[in-house]
């Protein structure tokens, strides 16, 4: 089974790269099902159910978020939905709306969310033990949202063999350490991004400069034209042992 998993897609720049590429992508890899990372995606900061739409309507099967899930409630219903393919981190409290599991027939999808410099939130590692175990025989996926590259080994590490991949997500930078740990888990420290070459976290570079001159909280914007690149790991895994066989960078860029 073939699975593609996006980085985090910011703002409409990304949306459009990802419309332009995945499809190809798709097509050309023999991909069998997409996750993407899209809390990013409704003017940088936030998911929509218009801008949902237009990840499903790409190729995008199921949707993972971070810690800016809540910025825009019009998404809040379609959380709450039986099964939805839109997830937050499940490490957030029962009381928020929607969960953090997607399952079906042929695998699963685990959003989490990190402990370090995430602000208060339960442990991830916690949250992971009260699920694996309702999970069984089937590929498991997980999206850890986190700052801390430490975190994000330390979650892989601790999975190894009971998952099939532990992807990280949140820096909007690439990582090159894709690998397959001892036991048959696919690991990467970080998806990277969709989104603006020339920009600071897909973001407008000026004012992101500028906090770090005079501390204000300027108004950040993503970068919606010109050079854009695509980031993303194509997983391979084994049906019958559901162990990853192998993971690679599929990397792209283009101009809009």
């Amino acid at each position: 089974m073939k699975t593609l998993m996006i980085g985090d897609i910011v703002g409409k720049g990304g949306r459009k790269t990802l419309k332009i590429v995945l499809p190809e992508i798709i097509k050309n890899e023999n991909i069998d099902f997409v996750i993407a990372q899209g809390e990013n995606s409704a003017g940088g900061f936030g998911l929509t159910q218009k801008t949902s739409k237009e990840f499903f309507d790409s190729g995008v099967d199921v949707i993972t978020s971070g810690n800016h899930i809540w910025d825009k409630p019009d998404i809040f219903d379609e959380l709450d939905k039986i099964n939805s393919k839109i997830l937050r981190p499940n490490n957030y409290p029962t009381n928020k709306p929607g969960t953090g599991i997607y399952f079906n027939n042929n695998l699963a999808v685990i959003n989490l969310l990190g402990s370090v410099w995430m602000g208060k939130i339960d442990s991830p590692f916690d949250s992971i033990n009260s699920v694996l175990d309702e999970l069984t025989n089937v590929p498991i996926f997980i999206d850890f949202h986190a700052e801390a590259t430490s975190e994000k080994a330390a979650m892989a590490w601790y999975l190894d063999g009971k998952i099939s991949a532990l992807v990280g997500t949140h820096t909007h930078v690439a990582t090159s350490d894709n690998k397959i740990l001892p036991s048959g888990t696919a690991f990467v420290s970080d998806l990277g991004m969709v989104g603006a070459k020339n920009s600071i976290l897909g973001m407008d570079k000026d004012a992101s400069i500028s906090r770090f001159f005079n501390g204000k909280r300027n108004r950040m914007t993503p970068v919606e034209k010109g050079e854009m690149i695509f980031n993303s790991v194509l997983i391979e895994t084994d049906t019958i042992t559901k162990k990853a066989v192998s993971i690679i960078r599929i990397d792209k860029e283009i101009i809009i």
